[in-house]
């Protein structure tokens, strides 16, 4: 499904940017504003496996607006002074927490994939994960229309989710 997804994105950007003249904003040329973010529980680690895909335009422009900066995520000379960037703003829009506490996040880094940024986190061990709350704001100090689609996974089961800008929290039972 999230291959399908993917492309039909895909699909609908081009054409979209094959039909808008030339001359345009880059916010006109891009119209809507997603991310998508797959959340497995691991029940070997007891730990959450995320990762989050944005679109790479819409991500620099949050990056650079938040901490005042030039970015540029496909840099490879610029990779480490982005990878401080891109923590900073993923540990302060999301987190997950149980009935119990919130877990801490281990920021693993990012990488380009095409038109997207994936980054990779993982959290503290939680054995026996049955119900997470979600808080995602992801581009939510960017765009007031910005979605985030949430994918879990784990226990055998598979849910997903779609937060709309302004709605920031979701619980999900695995």
């Amino acid at each position: 499904m999230q291959k399908r997804m993917r492309g039909l994105l895909l699909i609908c950007y081009l054409i979209l940017g094959c039909l808008a003249p030339m001359n345009l904003s880059a916010e006109a040329f891009h119209p809507f504003h997603v991310s998508s973010t797959d959340i497995n529980y691991n029940s070997k680690t007891s730990t959450l496996e995320v990762s989050c895909r944005i679109f790479t335009d819409d991500f620099e422009l949050a990056l650079a607006e938040a901490y005042n900066v030039k970015t540029d995520l496909s840099s490879e000379a610029k990779h480490k002074a982005m990878d401080i960037l891109v923590k900073k703003y993923v540990l302060s829009n999301m987190s997950f927490r149980t009935p119990q506490k919130t877990l801490a996040l281990n920021y693993l880094g990012f990488e380009r994939d095409n038109e997207a940024t994936i980054v990779y986190l993982e959290s503290e061990p939680s054995p026996g994960l049955k119900k997470v709350e979600t808080t995602n704001s992801v581009l939510y100090d960017q765009f007031d229309d910005q979605s985030n689609i949430m994918h879990f996974s784990g226990n055998g089961k598979r849910k997903s989710h779609k937060l709309d800008y302004p709605n920031r929290k979701i619980v999900t039972e695995l």
